[in-house]
């Protein structure tokens, strides 16, 4: 006897449905976790930007330095960090002398995480306050 069939059997969709969840819950971490490297990556490099800048100025104006806060939509003495991200400076200028250091706190708005610049030396933390880590320049 044909039989006449038309559409799928209830099991199908299930074993469809169970397949994509599966592979739904691989990607979304792995997309999350690709995000968050990638606003690590532009805080660094905002950083390693910002460096320049600061010694630039302290070359023109006698070893000073300068402070401030550098948004996208508020540029700092040329400044424009990338998209999301805030660069909070802070010098410790001795006028009259050439003992002088800064020291940059960088933000991402859609990140946790955030990174500082002390020395030459990047060291990035996240929310959490048990995990940090210390990142080397090369």
């Amino acid at each position: 006897m044909a039989e006449n069939r038309k559409g799928f059997a209830l099991i199908e969709i299930v074993i469809v449905c169970v397949v994509l969840g599966i592979l739904a819950a691989v990607a979304v971490p792995r997309y999350a976790g690709a995000k968050d490297k990638a606003y690590m990556a532009a805080m660094k490099a905002d950083l390693h930007t910002i460096a320049i800048y600061e010694e630039q100025f302290a070359a023109d104006n006698h070893g000073q330095y300068f402070s401030g806060t550098a948004t996208p939509d508020a540029p700092l003495n040329g400044f424009t960090p990338s998209k999301d991200v805030t660069v909070t400076l802070t010098a410790f200028n001795i006028l009259g002398s050439q003992l002088a250091d800064w020291t940059a706190i960088v933000k991402h708005s859609q990140s946790s995480q955030s990174c500082e610049m002390r020395a030459g030396e990047i060291t990035c933390t996240t929310g959490n306050a048990l995990t940090t880590g210390l990142l080397r320049p090369n």
